[in-house]
């Protein structure tokens, strides 16, 4: 079995890809929604690598063994006058979960925060993972109760954006 000190973190690269939509990939999976991973390696590419880069992506590796992964963006408080950082999906493979790698990635990505000024870390968990909110809230995290996510997405987005004449 691996041990902690094995573990490596670092920022993905452009070769990283495939690696990267193969761990979003599992993730689906192990979220029960699959069906809804679109992206391919061009779009992953183009996000994490091309300029403007929309988000960036910690690995974390065990030898050669990608194990999990982070993937983040920034967000802007307009009441804090400070850049946040969000992070969209933090994942370990199940056979790999219990030996501290998630909370490995998450200091990692507090460490990236704290260096960049951002004045908080933001994320969503699904309602019913119990386990990564107990994580959460070992680490200090707070769920905000009075707070709810929206989402506009698909023909309503599309339907919207129609309402806007571009200049």
């Amino acid at each position: 079995m691996p041990t902690d000190s094995e573990l490596r973190i670092a920022k993905a690269t452009p070769t990283d890809v495939g690696v990267v939509l193969a761990l979003i990939k599992d993730l689906a999976a192990y979220e029960q929604m699959s069906e809804a991973v679109v992206a391919t390696e061009a779009d992953i590419h183009r996000s994490l690598f091309s300029t403007p880069c929309y988000a960036e992506a910690l690995i974390a590796r065990v030898g050669g063994d990608a194990v999990g992964f982070a993937l983040f963006f920034h967000t802007f408080s307009t009441f804090l006058g400070r850049p946040g950082l969000y992070l969209e999906d933090l994942y370990v493979k199940p056979g790999c979960r219990g030996r501290g790698y998630g909370h490995r990635l998450l200091a990692a990505l507090a460490r990236i925060a704290v260096d960049r000024q951002c004045g908080r870390m933001e994320w969503s968990v699904l309602n019913w993972n119990e386990l990564a909110s107990r994580s959460y809230e070992r680490v200090g995290a707070t769920p905000l109760a009075e707070w709810t996510m929206w989402r506009l997405d698909g023909p309503s987005l599309e339907s919207l954006a129609s309402e806007s004449k571009q200049s």
